[in-house]
């Protein structure tokens, strides 16, 4: 197995929410089952073919965010592929807490230049493509580029989400994990805009946390996502049925 370590950001990542830089680390392998090539990032990567690796496979997220207690339930108990999202969950299935420098987690893309459908990828082991693809309507067999994002404590965690574009219509705050939309009162399948005010949030297509992915975040575009498109280079639709913090 071949290894090597890179840091590819001119300077340290600093975050104004939290008044320093935070700890991020993942290794990423050609091959599936955590074979061939392999490579430590400790910071964004635009390109993976200008680190000399073909194609990304399977990836061991080493420092990264506990899944919620609401998005593990729902895995447990949906159909859909969801259960195969993340397989190394079991510490925070068991209540264990991050320590105090475990602080990263990352998004994924499938092409490069953080461009095409996104993946949430928190702490734990992704040994093939099923695993970080989760529930996509279909599915993405590798991404080319990624980055680390900041999130809140669960506490801390807040967005406005609105009818309709540029954060016009009625609103209502999320600080929480909804598994359906409707089921808590916002009146239609579709959002027009949102406005994150802390920490980081992943949006689906579909309730139970199912379909298309994006992740919206307080430190990029100053948390403001005027239009659906603004959401992601995939984004074909301003549906949204369901969202979760994404939390330490």
């Amino acid at each position: 197995m071949n290894r090597a370590t890179r840091t590819h950001m001119n300077s340290s990542m600093y975050f104004p929410s939290m008044g320093a830089a935070p700890f991020f680390k993942v290794t990423v392998f050609e091959r599936e089952y955590f074979q061939g090539k392999c490579m430590e990032f400790t910071s964004e990567c635009c390109n993976i073919h200008d680190c000399g690796m073909d194609n990304i496979r399977s990836i061991r997220v080493e420092s990264g965010a506990l899944q919620s207690s609401s998005f593990l339930s729902a895995a447990r108990h949906h159909t859909s592929p969801l259960h195969l999202f993340l397989v190394s969950v079991s510490s925070s299935a068991h209540g264990e807490q991050p320590s105090a420098g475990d602080s990263s987690r990352w998004v994924g893309f499938e092409h490069h230049d953080f461009q095409g459908q996104q993946f949430i990828l928190e702490r734990g082991e992704y040994p093939n493509w099923d695993a970080y693809s989760g529930s996509l309507s279909y599915h993405i067999e590798r991404f080319m580029s990624f980055r680390p994002i900041y999130c809140a404590s669960h506490h801390s965690s807040r967005m406005m989400i609105f009818e309709r574009e540029n954060f016009m219509g009625r609103c209502t705050e999320m600080c929480d994990d909804y598994p359906s939309l409707q089921a808590m009162g916002w009146f239609r399948p579709e959002v027009g805009s949102m406005h994150v005010q802390c920490g980081a949030f992943v949006c689906y297509e579909y309730p139970g946390y199912r379909g298309q992915q994006y992740i919206m975040e307080c430190e990029r575009h100053s948390g403001d996502y005027q239009h659906w498109k603004n959401w992601g280079s995939h984004c074909q639709t301003p549906k949204i049925q369901s969202i979760r913090r994404i939390r330490h």
